[in-house]
């Protein structure tokens, strides 16, 4: 029987959401990519502005081209700019001093992946790929930058393109880089498994490297979302009680909302369970 097209797209959510976490549990954040303590933007932010508040922007955007014509490697100005043009909406016009900034900061990849992003959500995926692979040129296993890339290529459905460039990267590893993160990689390449429907190699893979790192519940997690996905919940719940029990407290509300197999009896923090063992002990102590 044919999946429908709502069916096709809750898949597609849950198998980049391993993705997500993959990268999120390296440490790395791209947005808010200027100033981490200023709000992040609403995805249309320029949909639910007044005309003052649009003409205000229109102003700033004035002000910081005229100081950019004068001193063109002005970093904030730049920043400036690029801000308001997320904030208008204009993703296009982010795009030139975003690459400027980019360039003048080799070093802050947050800047070129943004450029990347930026490049992609405008239908330049040629753009949007040479600026993954800058950053994989001068780092090589860059999660993010691998994301995007193995993102960009699913998009065009080149998903061998996607596996062949996770294997090379572990090729490298294996060669002796010791940059590369290989636990991270391969999580990556079950992920594209998983979301080719080549189930039998990502839950394969998923368990070789919960094999090397039993405290680590990402690759529980990664067989739980496959195994669900094939239709075996009795075999998908259990794995999803032990990530929950095994994930960092900042990712345990994600997971929980992933699924209806984790509800609040099979989600009894650690804590809760420890306190009410201490109180039963107590009681039979008096």
């Amino acid at each position: 029987m044919s999946s429908s097209p709502d069916q096709k797209k809750n898949k597609t959510w849950i198998l980049v959401v391993i993705g997500i976490i993959v990268v999120a549990f390296v440490g790395v954040s791209v947005i808010p990519f200027l100033n981490p303590d200023s709000p992040q933007q609403a995805n249309n932010p320029s949909s639910a502005q007044t005309p003052p508040e649009q003409a205000n922007l229109a102003d700033q955007a004035r002000g910081y081209e005229a100081v950019l014509e004068k001193e063109p490697d002005n970093e904030s100005a730049l920043q400036g700019l690029i801000e308001v043009r997320i904030q208008q909406g204009d993703i296009e016009g982010a795009l030139p001093p975003l690459e400027k900034l980019a360039d003048l900061n080799p070093d802050q990849q947050a800047y070129r992946i943004l450029l990347a992003q930026a490049k992609q959500q405008v239908g330049d995926l040629e753009g949007a790929a040479d600026a993954y692979r800058t950053i994989l040129d001068n780092q090589p296993g860059d999660p993010r930058a691998l994301q995007g890339l193995v993102d960009l290529l699913l998009q065009q459905n080149r998903p061998e393109a996607a596996i062949g460039e996770l294997k090379d990267t572990l090729a490298l590893a294996e060669g002796g880089n010791e940059d590369i993160n290989t636990t991270s990689i391969k999580l990556l390449l079950a992920q594209v498994y998983g979301r080719t429907e080549q189930f039998d190699g990502a839950i394969a893979l998923y368990e070789e490297v919960a094999d090397s790192n039993p405290g680590d519940f990402r690759p529980v997690l990664g067989q739980a979302l496959v195994q669900q996905e094939k239709g075996d919940d009795e075999a998908a719940k259990p794995l999803y009680e032990k990530a929950f029990d095994l994930a960092p407290a900042q990712f345990k509300d994600q997971i929980k909302q992933m699924t209806p197999l984790l509800t609040d009896e099979n989600t009894t923090q650690p804590e809760a369970e420890e306190n009410t063992s201490n109180s039963e002990a107590t009681e039979e102590q008096e």
